[in-house]
């Protein structure tokens, strides 16, 4: 094995955040699959979620399964709510290592169309809730003192625009964050990536009552023909955030099947 090689994926003990981390029913997002994910490999994970209700379904799961989670209800569009959901993680487990940073909204339009307060309006979900938690997880990670490791969630639109004017900016943005944010912290220790999921099935793309056929085109626009779901991106996150992945920050990391390699064209849903 090369040197400083650790097969250890190094998860037991650490303590996550997961922003985002709820989902409707038993419905897999991307938030829950990566909170259960995490909490499989002996991580400790606040499920941060604005409904309560939702959270608190995540770790039940989670604990179901013998896992350690809490609940934590915000709205974390506030900071002040963001700075409590941090203190939360530290006040609970003791410490933080992770912070998944996982909301996010959509919306349809040209410049010409949209308005300044859906311009607005996502860009403090999509784009600000992630500087914030990352203002005040940073430094709790380095308190901890082990680094840390940090996974925002963009989207291939941010890479491939296609009728969405506005997410795309959106999207865009959290890349360039990301990157930024790896070389502001690597010397701390602390690994800041990007997952860029592509047309995954989740509950928040089925409530809007997707239809067979509409769920069918998104899956042949994977070269592979297979369907994403919420756990492609949970698998993700856990790569990211675990020592298989200690050499890599300040990285995109597509998971879309190939959907960007060959579809330009815009679905009927949004990624």
């Amino acid at each position: 094995m090369p040197a400083g090689y650790n097969d250890d994926p190094g998860l037991s003990g650490k303590v996550a955040i997961i922003a985002g981390g709820g989902a409707a029913g038993d419905g897999i997002g991307n938030g829950r699959a990566a909170a259960i994910l995490l909490a499989s490999s002996g991580a400790k994970v606040l499920v941060v979620d604005r409904d309560m209700t939702l959270a608190q379904r995540t770790v039940d799961m989670i604990t179901a399964d013998g896992g350690t989670a809490a609940a934590h209800a915000a709205d974390l569009t506030e900071e002040a709510q963001c700075k409590s959901t941090v203190e939360a993680a530290v006040d609970r487990f003791g410490r933080l290592d992770f912070l998944d940073n996982n909301i996010g909204i959509g919306s349809r339009g040209t410049v010409v169309t949209e308005t300044q307060a859906t311009w607005q309006n996502m860009m403090k979900v999509n784009v600000e809730v992630m500087f914030l938690l990352s203002k005040f997880a940073i430094p709790a990670m380095i308190k901890t003192g082990g680094g840390g490791a940090i996974v925002n969630v963009s989207s291939i639109s941010a890479l491939r625009p296609r009728g969405l004017t506005i997410y795309t900016a959106t999207k865009a943005a959290i890349i360039g964050l990301t990157r930024a944010m790896a070389v502001d912290h690597g010397r701390d220790g602390i690994r800041v990536n990007c997952v860029a999921p592509g047309p995954v099935y989740t509950p928040m793309v089925y409530a809007r009552g997707m239809s067979d056929g509409a769920r069918d085109n998104r899956r042949r626009a994977s070269t592979l023909g297979v369907e994403g779901t919420g756990w492609d991106i949970g698998n993700a996150v856990r790569f990211l955030m675990s020592n298989h992945a200690r050499y890599i920050t300040g990285q995109t990391l597509v998971v879309d099947g190939g959907v960007t390699l060959q579809a330009p064209e815009r679905e009927s849903e949004s990624e």
